[in-house]
């Protein structure tokens, strides 16, 4: 062994080693830098590193025998060493290089530059659509692609035998993407169905090509040219030969189903996609739903109008009305009366349509909290809607009120496997997490969100909100709040957090300027919960002691919640808002009795995410009027329930409204041992 490492020293090859060491790593950090440039897919950078490092074993061999000093002879065991190196630097370039002939090695056509290799089978009948690419000159014909690929996945969810990816999880990809097994990897499907739409006039020409993604071989295309007065059907024919190339057999009511056309009115049909698109954006992003929903809504309304038995138009438009109820928001009873006569509209023209009866359950869900009737009718409409992942999440979330936590968690992961880059239902699950103070595991959610979202900004708000309630970092959120760009629909949309993060940071005067500067009429805060913007300004009005301004704005709140008390009886939102007004003007007994009055409507027994997000809020008016054991003996209960993003030990902690509480030997207790039982917790 020592004259081998002699005969080493006097072949110089520690300086060949450094040397080449030195060049790789500067070619490495070259070659990132044009990968990232141009896209190279992750499979073929690692595949150049590989190769480099098997070039290094070349190097140590050619420094070996090209040595200035030494005999030119190797002993029997030195080339057992320089074999042996070359045979596992050749096996691991021939396992892991893309472009190798290794087992796994993909094929030589589009998709194979750096498809990664599921973990776990895929089931061969399943299915992503792709965004369809507008062919069209008219820029303004575009809605017409992206409405027959919605029409198509819509048919193809219906049928039970095949696994159907959400278009919400296919909207970030490219028509035709180069790396298809990268994408069928992350979306977990076997194959992908591309499509290429021309609107020109009265002509419509469609392309569907249905491929197999580990091979890039065609399963099945075809092209369908027709004109808009007999395009109808198209979308039930292209998923009839779908689900024949990838032998899945339809039941018969999932045949009648697939075959139905929505509407043989042509004028119709058009306002229908253009309304479809709409609604999907806002969907996509919720804060754009007071913006862009109403929209989709009047165009559903002229659908209707050209087509008065469009069934699908109905079902789509009362969904709509629901989610201008629970997003806008605009909780009146005339939006959930529109919402019910369209459910029942097109439940009167096809009584077996399931997006009539998941309308209908999010009439009963979201508008009354009545789960039992809400989730008959999800139920009926997962089973014509098999593949549907707002179905199973809407499943997921009534469990979840009704504090069946796990369950919850096990339907948004189901749903989740539908709809595998949704951010909405990924969220959903985090936000799971972290009502049941399982703060780590949101913030490993909400992080995915960022990674997948389509508005990665907003999915950075969800996750600093969760290190706030976690650990009382105000870092992301003020990080997140200088991203915003004035004008933008993320700026528009983010009063309530832009003044959080002010109020948590104690500088009320600034945060007073931000409820100021917005002129919307009310703020939901993250558990859907409905207060009025000027009951937040007048809270930082007082703390920044401009009294008089304060009172002011308190007494508005106060006019306007006997107005919609009025109007709206039980309205627990209401006398929520009501209670805290008559605290602020000093009147102790209204205050209490409004304030007990919104929990006794809204109690965590009815619902178990915004029951308590009530039940923290009334401790707070407890403080402000200086009931200082009812706070506690309230801050207790809802500590002793999942409520984490309501309340939290970080957050009693951070806020300003528990300052008068912070003397009190029971409080103190009570962090102390919400403390302790915090370090258990993982730390990030």
């Amino acid at each position: 062994m020592d004259g081998f490492l002699e005969r080493l020293k006097q072949r110089k090859i520690v300086q060949w080693a450094l040397a080449y060491v030195a060049a790789a790593f500067a070619l490495i950090q070259v070659l990132d830098i044009v990968g990232q440039q141009f896209a190279w897919p992750e499979g073929l950078r690692r595949g150049i590193t590989v190769a480099l490092a098997f070039g290094f074993l070349v190097a140590l061999v050619l420094a070996w025998y090209h040595g200035e000093r030494g005999a030119q002879r190797v002993t029997g065991t030195e080339l057992l060493i320089i074999a042996l190196l070359l045979a596992i630097g050749g096996g691991a370039l021939w396992r892991f290089a893309p472009g190798a002939n290794g087992p796994d090695a993909p094929s030589p056509a589009r998709s194979s530059a750096a498809a990664p290799v599921p973990a776990t089978p895929v089931d061969r009948k399943s299915i992503a659509v792709l965004p369809f690419e507008s062919l069209s000159k008219e820029e303004d014909n575009a809605y017409f692609a992206s409405g027959m690929q919605d029409m198509i996945l819509t048919k193809l969810a219906g049928i039970s035998e095949l696994k159907v990816i959400s278009r919400t999880s296919t909207e970030k990809y490219k028509s035709h993407p180069d790396n298809l097994r990268t994408v069928a990897a992350e979306l977990g499907v076997a194959t992908l169905l591309e499509g290429t739409v021309q609107k020109a006039g009265n002509e419509v020409l469609i392309n569907v090509q249905l491929i197999d993604a580990a091979t890039d071989q065609h399963l099945w295309a075809d092209a369908y040219p027709r004109t808009l007065e007999n395009i109808f059907g198209v979308e039930g024919e292209v998923a009839q030969k779908i689900a024949e190339a990838l032998k899945a057999k339809l039941t018969p009511v999932e045949s009648v189903s697939v075959a139905r056309a929505p509407t043989q009115n042509a004028a119709a049909y058009d306002l229908y996609l253009q309304a479809s698109t709409r609604a999907n954006r806002a969907y996509d992003i919720n804060p754009l739903v007071p913006a862009v929903l109403p929209g989709a809504i009047a165009l559903y309304e002229k659908a209707l109008q050209s087509d008065p038995n469009f069934a699908l138009a109905a079902a789509d438009l009362a969904t709509a009305h629901m989610n201008m109820f629970f997003y806008a928001p605009d909780r009146t009873p005339a939006r959930l009366d529109a919402a019910r006569a369209a459910a029942e509209r097109a439940l009167a023209l096809q009584p077996d349509l399931g997006a009539a009866h998941y309308a209908l359950g999010l009439y009963h869900y979201w508008g009354h909290r009545d789960y039992a009737p809400a989730t008959e009718q999800f139920q009926i409409a997962r089973r014509a809607m098999p593949n549907s992942a707002e179905v199973l999440q809407s499943l997921a979330a009534v469990a979840r009120r009704q504090g069946r936590w796990e369950e919850g968690l096990a339907g948004f992961i189901a749903a989740r496997d539908l709809d595998p880059r949704n951010t909405g239902v990924n969220d959903q699950l985090g936000l799971t997490y972290q009502s049941m103070r399982r703060f780590a595991e949101a913030d490993a959610v909400f992080a995915r969100s960022v990674a997948i979202g389509l508005d990665p900004l907003d999915e950075r708000r969800i996750r600093a909100l969760n290190a706030v309630t976690w650990m009382g970092d105000l870092q992301p959120l003020r990080e997140f709040n200088a991203q915003l760009v004035p004008g933008s629909d993320s700026y528009d949309t983010a009063g309530y957090v832009r003044y959080m993060e002010r109020w948590w940071s104690r500088d009320p005067a600034a945060a007073a300027r931000i409820a100021d500067e917005y002129k919307n009429d009310d703020w939901i805060d993250p558990d859907n919960l409905v207060l009025p913007r000027r009951l937040y300004l007048a809270q930082a009005l007082q703390a920044a002691g401009e009294a008089g301004k304060a009172a002011a704005a308190y007494r508005d709140v106060q006019t306007r919640m006997h107005a919609a008390l009025a109007a709206q009886p039980d309205s627990a939102g209401a006398y929520l808002a009501l209670g805290f007004a008559e605290a602020g003007l000093g009147n102790k007994a209204q205050a209490i009795a409004a304030g007990e009055r919104a929990v006794a409507l809204v109690p965590i027994t009815l619902d178990a995410i915004t029951g308590p997000d009530y039940l923290a809020h009334l401790a707070g008016i407890y403080t402000v009027v200086g009931a200082t054991d009812s706070a506690i003996d309230a801050i207790d209960r809802a500590m002793a329930v999942p409520a984490g993003s309501s309340i939290s030990i970080a957050t009693l902690k951070l806020d300003p409204v528990w300052d008068p509480l912070r003397k009190d030997p029971r409080f103190q207790k009570l962090i102390a041992d919400g403390d302790a039982a915090m370090q258990a917790q993982p730390k990030p």
